[in-house]
């Protein structure tokens, strides 16, 4: 392994001699790009594919970006502030292009230049292709606020790993589900930057030993059975136009023995590699299907891999070598984005321990100051536990020291709570059944500086229900900051039509400071300001009809309300509950109760990937394929409905998808959404909600006002009403007319060439089990959803509605969030 005296990245101290940054000149654009075609891809402009075009241009700007990032790094070592370490298991980057030229102000050079080559810019943006390195939410979020950091000029690494094949591409076959690989690496990766150089070793397996040091106490070392290698690639995080640079560092495992040339020589070529190959799954692939114990063990590894690495990396490479580790909370807070890195706090006092010998209170001590963590959700299921038995024999010094951790805080609970051994159980560490295991969110509870929840209603839930013992222990530890999105990418980038309105009509300013979306709030009342707004809305509506077409060869209908269903296939997102209305209308119309005159032109687009082992969640993808295939076809309900449903949902459909939507469909039961973040984009953009008091429904609802936003279905207090009195979904059905037809219509095969069997599954599911109340929720569900359509029938009214929801939803920057991190949890520095 490479000392630290040999890194030539940027938090080195010795790693930034003098940069000069390319000249923002057409020429000078011109001459970089071609050196980079000519030197980096080797190919003349006059033989050069789209691919040698785009990686050309990719590491361009990458050079105008790496100027500034050796000199952000070279200030903040010159003048050392405590810093953020981000540990995500995901990062939804989207394409990195555009963002590079926002950031840089380089869009417009970068246009011209290309335009002197012969070479259409639009033409290199399709050519890159998104990392696949987040799920959903959880990932963009991540993603949002790494760039919100930036542009704060806040100093923060964000840590994750490095998926070779990232989340799975989705096709449908036969309206089904299919996952095939991801390989959005295999024309290349022009945006990292990899230093094999900078390895880490991370151990697994084997057993501890007692042993006496030479100072004669009796300590503990870890014999591991087997090794690999993390090697790192750092992404450049830039802020918006403001000459800061932060990094993303991401992990790829590597075999600390790749190639066995003597076993090769014999013959047997497959065990020769054995080892590399058994090491690369590790980072291989994003949320291994983790149903079986091989895939829990996978993932533990996945897991405890990019923590080890990331710490072992703040500690060795990033900060000086004399550093005292006692000072360690002045230097580093870590924050836990969800309790997939929270094996790193055993790790931490591992290395407190068994490398830096601290004794066990001072360790502990130091390490309760040095993480915070976040919880993204309500749902039991969700709280990561590991198994006792996995963890001693994957990773048993961290089982020791959780065990350890464990002791010295139940002493405390008994201390605080004396003869109350049921709270005492209910808030170990390790919880019993069904079987001996390790709750994740607990010890992350126990070694935080402080928990959050990422809306108001969850912040709340989490404290009353979730971790309720533990807020009665430390109620100055849990505190609240909701999430925002990045104004750079999902307005000014994604929504150009509707930024140059805005920037038009209030000034420069607004994208690194949304507050001042306020300032529009006067013009919902002027006519031509909601002409022109409606004259956006229309081009970004023909501009997805166009992606669509292109894409998916999906054929849009002109002039319909959008009404968009975007997020992870989930039962408690409730999609089936939209369907369910979709069939309602459907079966209305064709039963002649209802005139089809009368029904508002509506297009409904799903968007969502079901987990590969979730069938539930697949059979309702398969069931919404079918219904929209009849829908689509049967001419009587032609002009009126139509449903897409286009594969492949990912950051760069949403850029497009999200400006034209109408309406934003957030209808998940109340109490089970942390928070949402498409919902903020969708508001942002000017669509309207339609939406349950649910995560940050909530919030978006008091800031744009009751009359601009569509509200239906029980509250959180009447949901547990209802299932503490017993629900029973069959009698909805029963008493409902249009529920039963629904229901009824989808029963008999009608949408599934008369196999009654294909969507056997989802009925019997809502009818004998409904856990999320879809059936409960449908008729107040249904009367919103007539609320829209009459809504919508008044243009200028929805118009009007829709600007306020933009002008008042200021409030869900990501920037803001970051100020609330910063203020409330992490006490960090920005600029200087």
């Amino acid at each position: 392994m490479h000392e630290r005296g040999a890194s030539f990245e940027p938090t080195h101290p010795l790693a930034v001699g003098p940069v000069s940054t390319p000249p923002h000149t057409v020429d000078g654009f011109v001459k970089e790009f071609l050196r980079e075609l000519n030197y980096g891809q080797g190919v003349p402009l006059s033989r050069s594919s789209l691919n040698d075009q785009y990686l050309a241009l990719a590491r361009t700007v990458r050079g105008y970006l790496t100027a500034r990032w050796l000199e952000t790094a070279s200030r903040r070592r010159k003048n050392p502030h405590k810093m953020v370490g981000y540990l995500s298991a995901e990062y939804l980057l989207g394409r990195q292009l555009d963002n590079a030229l926002l950031a840089t102000d380089l869009t417009a050079t970068a246009e011209e230049a290309l335009k002197a080559c012969g070479i259409d810019l639009d033409a290199l943006r399709q050519a890159e292709i998104e990392p696949g390195l987040g799920n959903g939410g959880l990932g963009r979020l991540a993603a949002c606020f790494i760039d919100s950091l930036a542009t704060m000029d806040a100093p923060c690494v964000g840590y994750g790993l490095r998926y070779e094949y990232g989340i799975f591409k989705q096709t449908f076959v036969d309206g089904r589900q299919v996952e095939v690989p991801d390989n959005w690496l295999t024309l290349g990766g022009p945006w990292e930057i990899p230093h094999p150089e900078m390895e880490v070793p991370v151990h697994f397996g084997g057993r501890t030993e007692r042993y006496v040091g030479a100072d004669g106490r009796e300590r503990t070392r870890w014999i591991p059975d087997w090794d690999i290698l993390g090697i790192r690639y750092n992404y450049m995080v830039p802020g918006y136009q403001n000459g800061v640079v932060n990094t993303l560092r991401l992990w790829r495992a590597r075999a600390t023995r790749a190639f066995d040339l003597d076993i090769f020589n014999a013959g047997d070529y497959s065990e020769a590699v054995r080892a590399q190959t058994f090491a690369e799954n590790i980072s291989k692939v994003l949320y291994p299907e983790d149903s079986t114990p091989q895939g829990k063990e996978l993932r533990l590894q996945q897991q405890y891999f990019f923590v080890a690495c990331s710490i072992f990396d703040f500690l060795k490479h990033t900060q000086p070598v004399d550093l005292d580790v006692r000072q360690l909370p002045e230097r580093i807070i870590f924050q836990l984005n969800d309790t997939h890195p929270v094996i790193g706090i055993p790790e931490l006092m591992r290395l407190l321990l068994d490398e830096y010998d601290l004794e066990f209170d001072e360790a502990w001590a130091i390490t309760q100051q040095c993480f915070a963590y976040t919880c993204h959700t309500l749902l039991p299921e969700a709280l990561e536990v590991w198994p006792v038995s996995l963890l001693e024999r994957l990773l048993p010094r961290h089982m020791e020291i959780i065990y350890l951790i464990n002791e010295a805080f139940l002493a405390q609970v008994r201390e605080q709570f004396p003869g109350d051994e049921l709270r005492v159980r209910r808030m170990s560490i390790i919880g019993d059944h069904p079987e001996r295991s390790v709750r994740m969110a607990h010890l992350a509870t126990v070694a935080s500086v402080k928990v959050n929840g990422v809306a108001e209603l969850q912040s709340q839930l989490l404290r009353e229900k979730v971790l309720s013992d533990f807020a009665d222990m430390w109620p100055e530890k849990f505190t609240n900051v909701t999430n925002g999105v990045t104004p750079r990418r999902f307005v000014r980038q994604s929504n150009p039509l509707l930024s140059k309105l805005v920037t038009d009509t209030i000034g420069v300013g607004w994208v690194a400071n949304l507050d001042r979306f306020s300032e529009l709030e006067v013009y919902a009342e002027d006519p031509d300001f909601r002409a022109s707004f409606r004259q956006v809305k229309a081009a970004n509506k023909d501009r997805i009809a166009a992606v669509l077409a292109r894409r998916d060869g999906i054929v849009l209908p002109k002039d319909h309300l959008l009404d968009v269903m975007v997020k992870r296939l989930h039962e408690y997102k409730r999609q089936s509950l939209k369907l369910l209305h979709m069939v309602t209308l459907y079966e209305g119309i064709i039963s002649g109760d209802l005139d089809p005159a009368s029904v508002t032109p509506r297009t409904v687009i799903f968007g969502a990937k079901a987990a590969p082992g979730y069938r539930m969640a697949k059979e309702i993808i398969y069931l919404i394929n079918s219904v929209a295939r009849v829908i689509n076809t049967d001419p009587r309900v032609e002009g009126r409905l139509f449903m897409a449903f286009p594969a492949n949902y990912n950051v760069t459909l949403a850029e497009r998808l999200i400006p034209a939507a109408d309406l934003s469909e957030q209808i998940s039961l109340a109490g089970k959404e942390a928070s949402g973040t498409g919902n903020m984009k969708f508001a942002l953009n000017g669509a309207l909600t339609i939406g349950t008091d649910d995560g940050a429904n909530v919030e978006i609802r008091g800031l744009v006002g009751d009359d601009n936003f569509f509200l239906f279905g029980m509250n959180e207090p009447e949901v547990a009403d209802l299932q503490a009195r017993g629900y029973r979904p069959t009698e909805y059905y029963e008493s409902n007319p249009r529920l039963r037809r629904a229901l009824n219509l989808i029963d008999s095969g009608h949408f599934t060439d008369g196999n009654r069997e294909a969507a056997s599954m989802v009925v019997g599911d809502l009818l004998y089990n409904d856990r999320f109340l879809v059936l409960a929720d449908y008729q107040s569900y249904l009367d919103a959803q007539a609320r829209v359509e009459t809504a919508y029938a008044d243009q200028e009214a929805w118009a009007r509605s829709a600007i306020l929801n933009v002008a008042r939803s200021g409030f869900f920057s990501s920037d803001r969030s970051m100020r609330d991190y910063i203020d409330r949890i992490w006490h960090i520095k920005t600029g200087g």
